[in-house]
């Protein structure tokens, strides 16, 4: 910029930096000095986070249902109030029936999650970094994605049988596909000159997954991770409801039975724990690993 090309003295001392002349400049609009002045500015993003602040939902949710419980708006019959669900959950738990049934949904779900998410996320390398990887992969799996897990129960059902197999396969089909999506979608979205510099710099394959690959395509594993452990505890879900005998759905299908609405929310509640820490985990785990990025989220 002219306005601003420093003159230098030259003389016994070091040269000295000098401004040149400038055209004076327009005052500032109406109102825009004083607000400089205050030092204030709009703040356009969400604030500080709180710790722990999303429990407050939750946390306001289950208050809500205590006091339309003890209120009587809630019919016991239809849904039993928050203190049953505790007395019933605390029988459950004396008599083992609950944890026997937890260890067994949490081993499903944890077996459809690693299978999906290593089977995913090699796909979305190998249709991401090869032109016939995305020729022959990425068509069928975008079929499969169109096509719900849920759907295909029948002829993996016909297949596998109702064993544990099936299961674990519901599962992991529901897990990859959103693991493919996510990482398959920002693994091609890096920025070409990455690559050119990487060509450049002569770097071998592994060095250019190593250095280019993961750093650029993580933001979109975790957001894949984040959705796929949603899918295995929905995946879950219905598959301890058809032909199981044990596991959370199991526990929950028999109550309906019965019309044991306290067992049927006793099962809900592990449910939604289980979803609530899984994902609060690999929050963590995002935060900690994409650390040197700058979002909204904080």
């Amino acid at each position: 910029m002219t306005d601003l090309l420093p003159t230098a003295r030259t003389g016994g001392g070091p040269a000295v930096l000098t401004k040149s002349a400038a055209p004076p400049q327009d005052p500032p609009p109406q109102g825009q000095g004083s607000r400089v002045a205050r030092g204030t500015r709009r703040r356009l993003g969400p604030g500080r986070s709180l710790p722990f602040g999303r429990l407050i939902g939750p946390a306001l949710l289950v208050a809500l249902w205590w006091a339309a419980s003890a209120s009587g708006y809630l019919d016991p019959r239809i849904l039993s109030g928050p203190g049953t669900v505790i007395s019933t959950a605390g029988d459950l738990v004396a008599t083992g029936r609950l944890q026997d049934n937890v260890l067994i949904s949490l081993q499903r779900a944890g077996l459809g999650l690693f299978f999906g998410v290593v089977s995913g996320v090699v796909l979305a390398v190998a249709a991401g970094l090869s032109r016939t990887g995305e020729y022959l992969l990425d068509g069928p799996l975008q079929i499969k994605r169109a096509i719900p897990s849920l759907a295909m129960l029948p002829l993996l059902i016909l297949w596998l049988g109702i064993g544990e197999e099936m299961k674990v396969t519901v599962i992991a089909l529901g897990v990859a596909v959103s693991m493919y999506i996510n990482t398959y979608a920002f693994l091609t979205s890096i920025d070409s000159r990455y690559v050119e510099l990487a060509e450049g710099l002569d770097l071998g394959r592994a060095q250019f997954i190593r250095k280019v690959v993961i750093p650029g395509s993580l933001p979109g594993f975790f957001v894949g991770l984040r959705l796929g452990v949603t899918s295995s505890w929905v995946g879950l879900i219905v598959v301890e409801q058809i032909n199981a005998t044990s596991g959370i759905g199991y526990m929950m299908f028999q109550a309906q039975q019965y019309a044991q609405s306290d067992v049927i929310i006793v099962g809900l509640v592990a449910y939604g724990v289980f979803g609530f820490a899984s994902d609060a985990g690999v929050r963590a785990i995002e935060r900690r690993a994409l650390s040197w990025r700058r979002t909204l989220a904080g």
